[in-house]
């Protein structure tokens, strides 16, 4: 893997995992603009493309960050992987792009980015994976039940919150070994 996308991929990457990523973050963002006309067709185009290549960028980090490729390349570096959720603004911005209600996006990325700060932080504990679940469990159900949260917002909502909460913050293989072992 070319140096520039290690923290995209990590420093490898199985071809069949690099071709699940690709796909995903492709097919959401087109299958949410094809079936949310009416949000994507609200804005400027500009605006409607950068709010769908933010969302390729959360759906595909869904699934990359669950790799051992990407997983392992964060492990190694703890310091990118909090530089990586204090970045994590995504859910704001797609929200401002796109003229939808800041409230939600701001109580999605609050309680996100809190909740993977938790977790980073018992980074090398078996209680990592668990308490990484429970939050994601917990904050699933306040997006579900967020009364008035178009369909679009809540897809994007979830995605980023397993993204950033379970699929990055969450060291899955280090943690599963340390679950295996005591």
């Amino acid at each position: 893997m070319h140096r520039h996308l290690h923290d995209v991929f990590g420093e490898a990457q199985r071809p069949g995992q690099l071709i699940a990523i690709l796909g995903f973050g492709v097919a959401v963002p087109a299958t949410l603009a094809v079936t949310s006309p009416e949000i994507v067709g609200s804005v400027a185009l500009w605006r409607a493309m950068l709010a769908l290549l933010l969302i390729l960028d959360i759906a595909a980090g869904c699934v990359a960050n669950f790799t051992r490729g990407t997983n392992d390349f964060y492990a190694a570096r703890p310091r990118n992987r909090w530089v990586f959720i204090a970045i994590h603004v995504h859910i704001l911005a797609v929200a401002a792009l796109l003229g939808a209600d800041p409230g939600p996006a701001l109580a999605v990325w609050g309680y996100t980015i809190a909740g993977a700060i938790a977790v980073n932080l018992l980074a090398g504990k078996p209680a990592q994976t668990f308490a990484g679940g429970f939050l994601l469990a917990i904050g699933l159900t306040g997006i579900a039940l967020w009364p008035g949260l178009s369909s679009f917002m809540t897809v994007v909502s979830a995605l980023f919150m397993l993204k950033v909460l379970f699929s990055f913050a969450v060291d899955h293989y280090a943690s599963s070994e340390i679950d295996a072992h005591g």
